[in-house]
């Protein structure tokens, strides 16, 4: 079959890019999704909280991925749950796997929007038995939201992140008796209120530079060792059932196997400023890219990968004749950071000429950059950073070459997302080389 535009992905980046895609008149949108309803990980995020960014509104993690799953089919998108790529070579061809049987899909462009996962707990090396009780945090909202399991008992999560705490409620919500959360850094890196919250309201407490080092138990967890990092002594908590929160990494497979650029800090696919990859008319947009931000600002990615998809494609010829000449050459100027900042996404600016552009070498790969062109925006008009370590007042200096192109004030928190403004990028110079980012006393 042939399509317009192949998004891999119905979580909130796959069919926010799909309704605008459609909304542009990109043709033929199909949306794949190896799970058996689109809507991501919402779906199974009882709490309240979703919507508000892109969609002005609270919804529920369910109601969320409703709404967005009924649009994307309003708009005339087509969406296939169930269904599985099961090889593709960085282009736009594309073999799906479903209940149906096999198919090949050929198309113009392909969105890549497969999210991200937490690390499970054989990912973290985490020595002992291999009882049945132990989890992430993904797992555990499908048991009992999905499925409606009771997990009655003692448990532990260890974690204190955003989705630590969310975690924490639905162990509660469950019926576990919840020990408490650890983690391995100093401090929790949630907002405070949210330990307030959890000490006050379900007397869970937070057991910081504490790290789970063995787990017991044969049939089923029994207990769970953790150590002090400070001083090494080890303690056992009996419980019954243990999640692992947070430490995500991107479902990169697809990027990986296809032989695209992956960056070593977000381990997903190096992606510029238009959320093209070092692919041609292949995108990455939402936790594929930036895990793990909220799921509005995933769906706000795919809108703004979508409009780039849009005018990457209006150039072009029918599904069997080649693109026309997209005119001048674009540029992409690299983004990095230095420790301890931990990655910045986008990874590139892209400069564009007044047609677009069909190859993007960095400069002095070629000639001059085109008269005119100017850098893409990200998406938001912001980038996104992680940093490794806790600082309350950090500046960040953004700077190429000798030249710092701003200095900006931020709060670092491992695992907390810190967004920097991009109002300095018309101070970029395509022939000066990379820009970096890092502290400005670090």
């Amino acid at each position: 079959m042939n399509a317009d535009v192949l998004i891999i992905g119905a979580g909130p980046a796959g069919l926010a890019a799909a309704i605008e895609l459609r909304r542009l008149g990109a043709g033929r949108v199909l949306v794949v999704d190896r799970e058996q309803e689109p809507g991501g990980v919402p779906r199974h995020s009882a709490h309240t909280g979703y919507g508000i960014r892109d969609l002005h509104r609270v919804l529920t993690g369910p109601a969320y991925a409703r709404h967005y799953a009924a649009l994307a089919g309003q708009a005339g998108a087509e969406i296939r749950a169930g269904t599985t790529v099961t090889a593709w070579a960085g282009d736009g061809q594309a073999t799906l796997t479903s209940p149906g049987g096999i198919e090949t899909v050929s198309a113009r462009a392909v969105l890549l929007a497969t999210g991200c996962r937490e690390r499970p707990r054989p990912a973290r090396l985490v020595p002992g038995g291999r009882p049945a009780g132990v989890m992430t945090t993904g797992e555990l909202q499908q048991r009992v939201y999905a499925r409606g399991e009771r997990l009655p008992g003692r448990a532990l999560v260890a974690g204190a992140e955003h989705v630590s705490f969310s975690a924490m409620v639905t162990l509660a919500h469950a019926g576990a008796d919840v020990v408490a959360l650890v983690t391995e850094q100093p401090r929790q890196q949630s907002y405070a209120a949210f330990a307030l919250g959890a000490r006050a309201r379900w007397r869970v407490p937070v057991w910081t530079s504490t790290a789970v080092c063995w787990v017991d138990g044969r049939e089923r967890l029994t207990a769970v060792d953790v150590a002090d990092v400070r001083t090494g002594a080890v303690r056992r908590v009996r419980c019954d059932t243990l999640v692992f929160t947070g430490d995500w990494i991107p479902d990169h497979e697809l990027a990986r196997a296809a032989g695209i650029a992956v960056d070593p800090g977000t381990r997903g696919p190096a992606v510029d400023t238009a959320l093209e990859t070092s692919a041609r008319n292949v995108f990455a947009a939402g936790n594929l890219v930036h895990a793990a931000e909220t799921a509005d600002v995933a769906a706000l990615d795919g809108v703004h990968a979508a409009r780039h998809i849009a005018a990457a494609l209006s150039g072009g010829g029918g599904m069997d004749t080649p693109p026309e000449d997209p005119g001048p050459p674009g540029y992409r100027v690299p983004v990095t950071v230095r420790p301890p900042l931990a990655w910045i996404s986008p990874n590139a600016i892209r400069f564009m000429g007044s047609a677009g552009a069909a190859s993007l070498p960095s400069p002095g790969a070629g000639s001059a950059p085109p008269r005119g062109a100017g850098p893409v925006p990200p998406p938001r008009g912001r980038f996104l950073l992680r940093s490794q370590v806790f600082q309350r007042r950090g500046e960040l200096e953004v700077r190429q070459g000798d030249r710092v192109l701003a200095r900006s004030r931020a709060r670092l928190i491992p695992g907390r997302p810190v967004h920097l403004d991009a109002s300095w990028l018309a101070g970029v110079r395509p022939s000066d080389g990379r820009v970096c980012v890092a502290l400005a006393h670090g």
